[in-house]
């Protein structure tokens, strides 16, 4: 059995068989660009420090107020101030210290981030609310006459200091982390929707009438321009909430006017609207109400802005200390100063340290306000933009503080983003986890986080089985976690074995699950029964299950009692309410499609190990799935995924199956045997060679996924039956009627070529079929390719091919224009090396067999035989030692010789002078099982010959002996 050129799979196994990079380590990289998290850190460092102090100050303070005062001092301390400062301080304090072992607690009521919250137009929205009410109550006073004026006075007191506490307690039941506790998300989301209304329809009945000073109601004046801003203002607010609703014309034209920052201009029109409308409740009041109603707003916006309680216990030990250090009479009249000799100075101490405690939580207070300088900074040089974005930053602005203020003050912290990615990846939370693995993956954007991140992830097994195990979460709430989960997961495989973590290959596989189950809805009439009936029966259970987790208490109390219209108007609702959009929505491209990513992470585990390989192997049921996406295509029933959608996902299918076609080892005859046997693998491939709109590069893959599946002799048959596929691959190589312009088309023309080379190896049938796709034209096309240096070693393996098993199909034409390469094949023979030597003298042996007379008249003419013929010995002697890169050199060699022997026994002599003797006794000493083989994909040889190189190595040693033997006995006969 003739060779086979190894140059067909030279380049295939240099693309694919290659080590993996390793990830390099950051401290080992020069010129490392400093981290975005840096001016961050160093920020918040310096706050958690001044905050360390105040609450170093403060147990101090606690301390020393119970042993020195409250247990040295009880009975000398005044009650009517000192005892009672002491006490509230103390008992302040203790709060504060008590709290500090319940996270949510200490970050409810004393924590320094978040101290000041942004008002926002939420915050607006309360404050005009707030402003509305307290305007009405001025009326209801203003419309009952009270008998006495001090009766009236005290009501009014009353109620104003009920407004205020009413402000304090709503400023803090409507914030965001108490609105939570709400459970509903709809109900959260409805409030959230029409508060903004409620708000502005507030103001209608103050515009008729208002409160002047002498105690009675009057119209307003110009009432038609303060009813024009009004419904300009409701206008306004009403289409901005419409457009968050399902009505898709209304949501289109604010859209549209609105522009691409639409959310930027729906917070600023907010928020001006409410603006507008706290103006107008001053300015609709006479100036002495108008101004109590101001110094109220301005009171409602410092209550609002509040975060916790941090602040406003700062501002009262702060008051309270100075209250005692400036007035400094802490002897009562009576007091022997000579028996309290120390308590004046023990005050001023506790005091002091008070203040001190106070004004450094003022001064965190404050400096962690300015951190939007630094976060911002971050967001810009970090990529994260948008409300999602920010919410990770302020994330991780908590987590640094947290880190900063644990264990000693000046004790090295290593928190970094990657760090902090991981443990909110680990963390329970799935906000946390969100916008852990949202961090992760942009931090694999840039080349110093990204080494940092995966050096990281590799060396913790929990981190990356949480990672693993997110992409099985199949929830329909955790969409967007999975999907930058496949996104990290796809960088990690890189470098990953996937045995180290159970289930790895399973959780990559349901990836892929939504378009395999979609293709089983269709059942076969003769073995499946009641289908429709099953898929009604599944769909009810699942609205069952939805409805069950979208049910409240309400909802389940009001069973049988909703009238049916009633029933519609609240179905209508609940339709609206869940498709309001969030702040901002993910921007997703066609490439993170969740079988795309699936397939992405399996093409870099199989280039990482042989191991995944393996798994991938075993696993069940994948295989079918990663060769259904190849016959993915859009229909006017199917929506699932848009044409370009589609087209991705055949692309990641191909690039896939050739990745896994074309690795090395063992466990490659496994795979190609299990993607080879699929019963509609070879009709996928051969429409997207037929369709015009499949791109450059799916042609290029196809070709290529057959070029390393034909390396299978039943395999390659099967290709070969299918013409279609064939004529296309003749096409693609022959580029008949299609002009080359491009880098891509010469690499389509050489995979094509490439995959008939392979065809045609060891197949008199797939010889045939290419022959006579073209007719004859093919032969002649073959013997110009030869000159082209990119297509030679391709051209030639085909044209040796043809002679091998086609010869007799060949005519005078086809024999007239393999003489004319003769003088090019025996050219580059001379200078020549490795693989294109052997596929080159392969060649020159299969024409020596057809045409000899024309190549032993070229060896003649050219001057050259004596030349040709040393090369030979010397190619011979120059590889005594097989290599799996050219196996079958020294086989093609001894062919030449033996077929230049048998035409003209004076080559006998001619060899024998060249040494060839010695030669064939080193290979007869060297016969290796390596030659037995065509080619080699990593250790593992393929396509084994029949004929042993040990017959070869006979035949030429006979042949040597017996024409080197004829000159002597004819002239011992004269």
């Amino acid at each position: 059995m003739p060779p086979v050129p190894m140059i067909v799979f030279q380049a295939m196994a240099q693309s694919i068989g290659r080590e993996p990079s390793s990830v390099e380590s950051p401290a080992r990289r020069r010129g490392k660009a400093a981290m975005p998290e840096k001016m961050l850190n160093c920020f918040v460092r310096s706050i958690a420090l001044v905050e360390r102090a105040g609450n170093a100050l403060g147990t101090l303070a606690f301390t020393w107020a119970t042993v020195v005062l409250l247990g040295g001092y009880p009975t000398v301390l005044r009650p009517t101030d000192d005892f009672r400062f002491a006490t509230t301080i103390v008992f302040l304090e203790a709060a504060r210290m008590f709290s500090r072992n319940n996270r949510l607690d200490y970050q409810v009521f004393f924590y320094t981030r978040g101290a000041v919250r942004p008002l926002g137009w939420k915050g607006l929205v309360i404050i005009v609310s707030l402003s509305n009410v307290l305007n009405y109550l001025l009326l209801m006073i203003s419309r009952k006459r009270l008998e006495h004026s001090r009766d009236q006075l005290l009501e009014v007191r009353n109620r104003i200091i009920g407004m205020l506490i009413l402000t304090a307690a709503l400023g803090r039941l409507l914030s965001p982390g108490a609105l939570k506790l709400l459970g509903n998300m709809q109900l959260r989301r409805s409030i959230s929707l029409c508060s903004p209304l409620v708000a502005i329809l507030l103001l209608a009945p103050s515009i008729q009438y208002c409160y002047n000073d002498q105690d009675s109601l009057v119209k307003i004046r110009y009432p038609v321009a303060w009813w024009a801003v009004f419904i300009v203002l409701f206008l306004a607010v009403l289409f901005l909430t419409l457009s968050r609703l399902r009505f898709q014309r209304i949501t289109k034209l604010v859209d549209h006017t609105l522009g691409s920052k639409r959310v930027f201009w729906r917070r600023l029109i907010m928020n001006l609207c409410m603006l507008i409308a706290l103006a107008m409740v001053v300015l609709l009041q006479d100036p002495l109400f108008g101004a109590a109603l101001l110094v109220f707003e301005v009171y409602a916006i410092v209550v609002v802005s509040f975060g916790n309680l941090q602040i406003p216990a700062a501002i009262l030990r702060v008051v309270l200390a100075l209250m005692r250090l400036i007035q400094h009479d802490y002897y009562g009249r009576g007091d022997n100063i000579e028996d309290n000799t120390n308590l004046a100075p023990s005050l001023n101490i506790f005091y002091a340290m008070v203040l001190g405690q106070g004004a450094l939580y003022l001064v965190a207070c404050t400096l962690d306000i300015f951190t939007f300088i630094p976060r911002r900074s971050l967001a810009r040089h970090g990529g994260l933009k948008g409300q999602l974005g920010m919410e990770s930053i302020s994330l991780y602005h908590g987590y640094v503080l947290e880190k900063c203020m644990e264990r000693d003050a000046l004790a090295p912290k290593k928190i970094s983003l990657s760090s902090f990615a991981m443990d909110s990846l680990n963390s329970d939370s799935p906000k946390k986890q969100l916008h852990g693995i949202q961090f992760m993956q942009k931090l694999l954007q840039d080349e110093p986080t990204k080494s940092q991140l995966l050096g990281k992830l590799t060396t913790s097994a929990n981190t990356s089985a949480r990672l693993i195990n997110m992409m099985g979460w199949t929830n329909p709430r955790n969409a967007t976690v999975r999907l930058f989960a496949a996104k990290v997961t796809a960088e990690l495989a890189k470098n990953f074995r996937a045995d180290t973590i159970t289930g790895t290959i399973q959780n990559v596989s349901s990836l892929l699950d939504g378009y395999s189950n979609k293709r089983r809805k269709g059942g076969n009439p003769l073995m499946d029964i009641d289908d429709e009936q099953e898929a009604m029966l599944e769909r009810r259970i699942a609205v069952s299950d939805t409805g069950n987790l979208l049910q409240t208490q309400d909802q389940s109390t009001q069973k049988g009692s909703t009238s049916e219209q009633g029933g519609r108007i609240f179905r209508c609702w609940r339709g609206c309410i869940p498709s309001i959009p969030k702040e901002e929505e993910l921007a997703e491209t066609d490439q993170d499609l969740l079988p795309a990513l699936g397939m992405a992470i399996l093409y870099n585990l199989a280039g990482c190990d042989q191991s995944n390989c393996e798994e991938i192997a075993k696993a069940t049921g994948l295989i079918p799935k990663i060769i259904g996406f190849t016959s993915y295509r859009t229909t006017d029933t199917d929506t699932t995924y848009t044409d370009t959608q589609g087209k991705v996902l055949v692309t990641s299918s191909l690039q896939l199956l050739h990745r896994l076609t074309g690795i090395t080892g063992e466990i490659a005859i496994t795979l190609r045997h299990k993607i080879s046997k699929h019963a509609f693998l070879l009709g996928n491939l051969a429409k997207i060679l037929k369709d015009s709109s499949s791109s450059q590069e799916s042609r290029k893959l196809v070709a290529e996924i057959l070029r390393n599946l034909a390396v299978d002799g039943n395999t390659r048959t099967e290709i070969g039956c299918m013409q279609a596929i064939v004529s296309r691959l003749v096409q693609e190589f022959l580029s008949l009627g299609q002009p080359l312009g491009t880098q891509a088309d010469h690499k389509l023309r050489l995979v094509s070529g490439q995959a008939l080379a392979m065809l045609a190896m060891e197949s008199e049938h797939n010889c045939l079929a290419i022959l006579n796709e073209t007719g004859h034209v093919f032969i002649r096309q073959l013997t110009t390719l030869i000159h082209d240096g990119r297509l030679r070693c391709v051209a030639a393996s085909l044209l040796r091919n043809m002679c091998l098993h086609a010869r007799h199909e060949l005519n005078e034409s086809d024999l007239q224009a393999i003489s004319y390469s003769v003088r090019e094949v025996l050219e580059r023979i001379m200078d020549a090396e490795g693989a294109e030597l052997e596929i080159l003298i392969g060649l020159g042996s299969q024409i020596c067999k057809i045409i000899p007379e024309e190549f032993l008249r070229e060896l003649e003419h050219g001057c050259i035989r004596d030349r040709f013929v040393k090369r030979l010995v010397d190619a011979l002697n120059a590889n005594m030692e097989p290599s799996a890169l050219y196996p079958g050199i020294r086989r093609v060699i001894l062919e030449q010789v033996i077929s230049m022997m048998e035409h003209d026994p004076r080559y006998a002599i001619c060899l024998s002078n060249c040494r060839m003797t010695e030669a064939i006794s080193m290979v007869e000493d060297t016969v290796s099982k390596v030659e037995n083989y065509s080619i080699f994909l990593g250790d593992v040889g393929l396509m084994e010959h029949r004929e042993p190189l040990t017959c070869l190595i006979v035949r030429v040693k006979q042949f040597l002996a017996a024409r080197s033997s004829t000159p002597r006995v004819q002239r011992s006969g004269q």
